[in-house]
């Protein structure tokens, strides 16, 4: 779908604004505004912090690659986290104009993602071989990061916090994300805001419960798809956010085609089976409905 949503709302749709609210002005802009005029690249991107984080621990010279690779992946992670919660924050004010191009930016952070991948590819068995022993038991299963992705699209899972419950302030962190609604159940609240009828017991569950398949979400669905054009803020939602799990879809093929390639079905450094976990996680569904909801179109 178009990053830009270019028809009016729909009769009787909330009269959103087109763009997100700005912060009330308490004049640190204008001393920030002042000091910028002498602030330098270097200074305003903190890239002595940046680029003096990358620390190998082996020999080998492969090792800058394997933990670059990761520190940009959760950057972007980051950057992906944050459209996410600002779009979420739309969803609930009835606000989506503004919640489409954040949707867009986010599967576009995925695809930088995806390619990301292909770098880390280029470093052979032999050389992963060399360095691991280094790596001691960290993983990317411990990224706490992608655990927040995770909760916040909907794959919910206790054991997933596990990694990280001995780390100050992160439990809390991905734990309140656990605990909370998901993107897609706030979605579905929008559908039943919007008139559609949706089973009670779905707008109010367990919300730390992986998504399922609901019946009356995929009949609102079903109409939305059938009634574009009286339905067209929806219907734009609907395809963003099948673009978002359409890119998450590669990333993680991506990832396991990459593990595979470089260490086999060895065990992970985090304790995990390594290929046989990832190919798992390959069969997760974030939006169930929205792609059943082709079969009967």
């Amino acid at each position: 779908m178009s990053d830009h949503w270019p028809f009016p709302n729909p009769p009787g749709a909330p009269q959103s604004s087109p763009h997100p609210p700005h912060p009330p002005h308490d004049g640190s802009q204008d001393a920030n505004r002042e000091s910028a005029k002498t602030m330098t690249y270097t200074e305003y991107l903190a890239l002595e912090q940046i680029l003096s984080a990358q620390h190998p621990l082996s020999p080998d010279h492969n090792e800058m690659l394997f933990i670059v690779q990761h520190q940009t992946s959760e950057l972007w992670m980051k950057l992906a986290l944050y459209e996410l919660r600002a779009a979420l924050d739309c969803v609930k004010r009835d606000a989506l104009p503004p919640a489409f191009k954040m949707l867009a930016r986010v599967a576009r952070i995925l695809e930088q993602l995806v390619q990301a991948w292909n770098v880390l590819a280029t470093l052979t068995p032999s050389e992963y071989t060399a360095m691991r022993p280094y790596l001691g038991s960290s993983s990317g299963f411990q990224s706490y990061q992608y655990r927040e992705i995770e909760f916040l699209l909907g794959n919910k899972s206790r054991r997933m916090q596990e990694p990280n419950l001995h780390r100050p302030n992160v439990p809390a962190r991905v734990g309140a994300t656990f605990e909370a609604p998901s993107f897609y159940d706030e979605v579905v609240r929008l559908l039943a805001r919007r008139g559609f009828t949706i089973d009670p017991a779905r707008l109010e569950c367990d919300w730390t419960q992986p998504t399922a398949h609901n019946a009356t979400v995929e009949a609102a669905w079903l109409e939305i798809y059938r009634h574009p054009q009286q339905h067209w803020e929806l219907y734009e939602l609907a395809e963003e956010l099948v673009d978002l799990e359409d890119a998450f879809r590669q990333w993680r093929f991506r990832h396991v085609t990459t593990v595979e390639r470089i260490i086999g079905y060895k065990q992970g450094t985090g304790g995990t089976s390594g290929v046989p976990y990832l190919r798992n996680m390959l069969d997760i569904v974030l939006f169930p409905e929205l792609w059943h909801v082709r079969t009967l179109l």
